[in-house]
Order: C-alpha cells, then sequence, then structure tokens
C-alpha cells in the first residue's frame, strides 16, 4: 500500500487563474482528461452520527471514508473508493462497480457483498452493518489534473464545487444539484517520497497555507 504526501489549498478565482497557466507550462496534462479537464461525480458514505464528516472537522489523524465515484457522466465505469489518512499521509483503494451494483449498495441490498472476491466490497459491507455507513450526499465538481515524473507527482485544480444535497441519485445526470456555498477553488498537491523544488515553487501563493479542506464537509453544511 503506497502512502501518499498531500498538500490542499483553499483558492480563489484569480489564484486559478494564474496556477493554470503556471501548471501548464511546466507539467503535463493527465492523459485521461478530455481537453484538459474532466468531471467527477462521488456519492459519499456517513452513518447517523457523521462520523465521517465529524472526524474530519475534528483533525482525527487515523480516519477512512468510502465513496462511489464516476467520470464525465460515464456511468459504464464506476468505482468504490477508500480513502484513508495516517497521521498525514494518505492511501487510496480501489475496486471497479457496475452500476447494478452501485445502486445495489446505495438501496441496501447487500447480500451479494460478502460472497464478492474484492477485499473492498467485502469491508464496505462489514462497515455498512458494524458503523451503520449509508449513502450520504453526491458532491460533483470540475477538475484540471496535472501530472510530473518525478516524484510521481499529481496536482489539481477542482472547482464547480456542486452538493445534491441529502439525494443520493448519483446516477441521473439530471438530479439538482446547487453550488456549495461561494465559489471556493482547491488545489490539491500529491506526491510520493519527495516533492520537487520546481513544484513547490509553482504551486506558492502569497497569504495562502496548507489546510484541510473537505469538499464532502463543504456539501455537507447543505444536509
Amino acid at each position: 500500500m503506497v502512502m501518499r504526501h498531500e498538500w490542499k489549498h483553499e483558492i480563489n478565482a484569480a489564484d486559478l487563474l494564474l496556477l493554470r497557466q503556471r501548471l501548464r507550462a511546466v507539467l503535463q496534462t493527465d492523459p485521461h482528461a478530455v481537453q484538459g479537464k474532466y468531471k467527477v461525480r462521488s456519492l459519499y458514505f456517513d452513518n447517523a452520527e457523521d462520523k465521517v464528516l465529524l472526524e474530519k472537522a475534528n483533525g482525527i489523524k487515523c480516519r477512512e471514508k468510502f465513496r462511489i465515484r464516476y467520470y464525465n457522466f460515464d456511468t459504464s465505469r464506476i468505482w468504490l473508493e477508500k480513502k484513508s489518512k495516517y497521521d498525514g499521509l494518505g492511501t487510496k483503494q480501489s475496486e471497479v462497480l457496475t452500476s447494478q451494483q452501485a445502486l445495489a449498495i446505495v438501496h441496501g441490498d447487500w447480500d451479494w457483498m460478502i460472497k464478492s472476491g474484492s477485499e473492498l466490497i467485502r469491508e464496505l459491507y462489514t462497515k455498512l452493518l458494524s458503523q451503520g455507513l449509508r449513502a450520504k450526499t453526491i458532491v460533483d465538481y470540475t477538475r484540471e489534473p496535472f501530472v510530473y515524473g518525478p516524484g510521481n507527482v499529481r496536482v489539481t485544480l477542482d472547482y464547480h464545487i456542486r452538493t445534491g444535497l441529502q439525494s443520493t441519485d448519483f446516477l441521473n445526470p439530471d438530479c439538482i444539484m446547487i453550488p456549495a456555498g461561494d465559489q471556493t477553488a482547491v488545489l490539491e498537491v500529491k506526491w510520493d517520497a519527495f516533492l520537487p523544488d520546481i513544484i513547490k515553487d509553482l504551486v506558492q501563493l502569497q497569504g495562502r497555507r496548507t489546510s484541510s479542506f473537505s469538499k464532502y464537509q463543504i456539501c455537507r453544511m447543505y444536509g
């Protein structure tokens, strides 16, 4: 399991324009992007006590969250993901789901999960039962991804963050989504063993500090 370092900065519209110019001059666009960007839709899980939300808000050093995600409204390839944090380092595990499997998880049809050959699907099954996890809310945004070979660096610019309130109809492209507060954007920088100086210089912004910004957290302000 590869542990990754991560920086996050909440940025404004002017920062976004500046960073886009800087990054395009030095880094490569992620080859999976379409015209330099893609749409991300995620459905996050939490329980009735808001365990995931509160652990994030309280800065718990070791925590995890589950989500189902797909890109560019293409439901032919859906991902179950588990993101874990260990004292500032992060890792992600993922498993492909069919649309039928994703809907079954959301609608409480879980018997098939315990028989799955996927360890991650079986783990989610146990936590649906033991922790009371349930699909909570949809989070949408646009992402501009950049990559840099040395250090296995990935830099992303996320904006147009929208929330589905308490909707879990995440496979419906026409489900109602609303802006998540002010039009905040997020700079994320992830790397393995080292972060090259050139990347440190590119992402430096006056008056911006690393934060624990969470798109799920800001979207949950609305339900």
